[in-house]
């Protein structure tokens, strides 16, 4: 990777059901201090923007909450309906507390399942991507097709960590570039050899847009990250891990 890069934040119109995502990003960026997408960039979407354009979005009024619902609800302070949407989004609950459900989703842990009550129309809500991967490789490929440009796409969500106050971003779709490098082998300053250290880099170039993009009316679901040197490839995947070896599902499943 070089020693410098920018971000650039790409301002679009309000993106809905069935738009043009490729179309709507390739006009929008030529009005940005990047010009036009060139090789070699990495472009980071919003899941809201993906899952809208994908039809994602879900009418609260149409939900018709089963007991276990409403028992959920009453004990985490939730919509009935919005836990149904939940459940139905779930690998698997795992707990939760006042306004939040815990659950799997993704080989991941997020909470609600990553439904989107904000930037959703009245009364909706919006859930992931149903294969954010699939959608991630989709959208490189006809940008590529329409520009000639071989960038890497990145679809960003953003999550809380642990004993951390605020979001970040994550990547929950990648395309183009690996989601993780692996720094094994490598040796430190002092030259002792790494042996765990994995640079999660979709996640951090995921971070590094959400500081242009914004959460609320900022209107900006995307973002160019420019200048990496990162080698496009038909690279497609979030590399995630087992259950067993994650440190926090670890120390879950033991108070389970």
């Amino acid at each position: 990777m070089t020693d410098s890069y920018s971000v650039h934040g790409i301002r679009t119109p309000l993106i809905t059901s069935g738009s043009d995502l490729a179309g709507v990003l390739i006009q929008a960026v030529s009005r940005t201090g990047a010009g036009e997408f060139q090789s070699g960039d990495v472009l980071v979407v919003a899941e809201t923007a993906v899952s809208t354009v994908e039809g994602g979005i879900i009418a609260l009024d149409g939900i018709v909450p089963d007991g276990e619902s409403l028992r959920l609800a009453r004990k985490y302070s939730l919509d009935p309906r919005l836990v149904q949407c939940i459940r139905a989004e779930s690998d698997e609950i795992v707990g939760g507390i006042p306004g939040f459900l815990l659950c799997m989703k993704y080989g991941t842990l997020l909470p609600n399942a990553g439904i989107d009550t904000s930037n959703a129309p009245p009364g909706c809500i919006t859930p992931l991507p149903r294969n954010p991967n699939r959608s991630a490789a989709c959208l490189m490929h006809e940008i590529e097709r329409r520009t000639g440009a071989r960038i890497g796409i990145v679809i960003a969500d953003s999550r809380t960590h642990p004993m951390r106050a605020g979001c970040s971003g994550v990547a929950i779709g990648c395309a183009g570039i690996p989601s993780v490098i692996d720094a094994r082998g490598r040796r430190d300053l002092y030259g002792k050899e790494l042996h765990v250290t994995r640079q999660a880099l979709a996640d951090n170039i995921a971070s590094s847009a959400e500081i242009v993009m914004g959460e609320a009316d900022e209107s900006t679901p995307a973002a160019i990250v420019r200048g990496l040197g990162i080698p496009i490839t038909d690279t497609i995947g979030i590399e995630t891990i087992a259950a067993s070896e994650c440190l926090f599902m670890g120390l879950l499943e033991k108070s389970r």
